[in-house]
């Protein structure tokens, strides 16, 4: 069976967080996102956007970040995200190398523990 004519618009990866005011921090104050939209009080769910990158962060007091990569983000200068994960104290679970699939890439966790996969093709 041939499926529906189905066109996909914009997808978002959902982050689950402990602490909103502290991964607002992290987004915006570090990596330079900008809030879009918010809500609850307190607030519970941002929308955070960079050029073509959306994020959803949802408050999740109890969450345990789980072990394996939440999100893939594609960056232009990986080896410059990388250098600013090191100077924030970011965990690196994976060093930054060439991939044999043609990504030069790196997973680290962020203030949640959240692991995600950052790559820029070579």
């Amino acid at each position: 069976m041939t499926p529906p004519d189905i066109q996909f618009g914009r997808v978002a990866a959902m982050f689950p967080v402990k602490d909103m005011e502290r991964a607002c921090a992290f987004y915006i104050g570090v990596l330079g996102f900008t809030k879009t939209f918010e809500n609850g009080q307190p607030v519970g769910f941002v929308i955070l956007k960079k050029d073509g990158a959306e994020i959803h962060l949802t408050l999740q007091k109890e969450h345990r970040a789980p072990p394996f990569n939440i999100a893939h983000m594609m960056v232009a200068n990986v080896d410059g995200f990388h250098d600013l994960c090191l100077r924030h104290g970011l965990r690196i679970v994976k060093g930054l190398r060439d991939k044999d699939y043609g990504l030069r890439a790196f997973v680290f966790e962020d203030p949640d523990g959240n692991r995600i996969d950052v790559g820029q093709p070579i």
